[in-house]
């Protein structure tokens, strides 16, 4: 794993080099963001560049930026979904990014689909999520969601960037207390600490109440909120990322000024930063 105070790229250069390199080992981080602001395409740009230097270690410096030399490359890249199918996510990536993401991405990352426990007990087809039954889904509803994420994490978490879409899946299930949840997550952030890598937990902005939003937010290492801005009187938005939690990075920001990164979703370079506010 190389250097152990090495940090984890995000794969966003310019963010990389203001918070000096990346993510630190251990750190679970919560992505919250405006519908369509960005955090889905953070995470799937980390997992395609980190999956293209893992095949061409010599592209490193163009991918993921020349500031940290001793880099903390995952060991594995695993997304979790509880209500998309991988093929539907790739299809995404397909038709919105260049080929080199989808093919790196498509070979590297490894996906872990709890769709079939998620719709259990809906009203929603088996065949509708690629089961071969066409009833509606019965069964005694004995697996449950988060001791399957909770089994599956400490399987695959040691050493390896993780990402789970979404945080809002769970909060929405009547299978899953919100209590039940925050304390999974105080679990996970704890003990990510010995498994060395970084989780990604995606979350839409003000899917559930302010009290319940920051409690989850509490409960991990970092927060990074993606939302939309106006520029001015124009009607043109602008995305931006500001750093809402994070003990680590937070002091990098203050030295620099930064107050946040504005953004923007291209097919070549997936989430780049384009600017840099600082604070006058």
């Amino acid at each position: 794993m190389g250097n152990p105070r090495g940090r984890i790229p995000t794969g966003v250069a310019d963010f990389d080099s203001i918070i000096k390199g990346g993510m630190p080992p251990g750190s679970v981080v919560l992505l919250l963001g405006d519908l369509g602001a960005g955090q889905n395409e953070y995470a799937i740009t980390s997992a395609a560049k980190l999956s293209i230097v893992k095949e061409n270690p010599e592209s490193a410096s163009f991918y993921l930026g020349s500031y940290m030399r001793e880099r903390m490359m995952p060991d594995k890249i695993c997304y979790v979904t509880f209500s998309r199918s991988k093929d539907d996510i790739l299809q995404e990536i397909r038709m919105s990014f260049n080929s080199d993401f989808y093919d790196s991405f498509s070979r590297n990352v490894i996906f872990k689909d709890f769709s079939s426990c998620y719709f259990r007990q809906t009203l929603v087809p088996r065949s509708w999520t690629g089961e071969s039954a066409s009833a509606l889904f019965g069964g005694n509803g004995e697996e449950n969601l988060l001791e399957g994420l909770v089994t599956y994490l400490d399987e695959n978490a040691k050493g390896s960037m993780i990402i789970i879409d979404s945080l809002t899946d769970l909060l929405l299930t009547t299978k899953i207390e919100v209590q039940d949840l925050i304390a999974v997550l105080k679990g996970m952030q704890r003990v990510s600490k010995k498994w060395g890598g970084v989780i990604y937990l995606l979350l839409t902005k003000d899917v559930v109440d302010d009290k319940k939003q920051r409690m989850i937010m509490d409960s991990v290492d970092g927060a990074l909120l993606f939302e939309w801005n106006k520029i001015g009187t124009s009607s043109r938005r602008q995305c931006y990322i500001h750093v809402e939690k994070f003990m680590s990075i937070l002091p990098h920001l203050d030295k620099e000024r930064v107050a946040r990164f504005a953004t923007t979703v291209t097919a070549q370079s997936g989430l780049v930063v384009i600017d840099t506010e600082r604070i006058s």
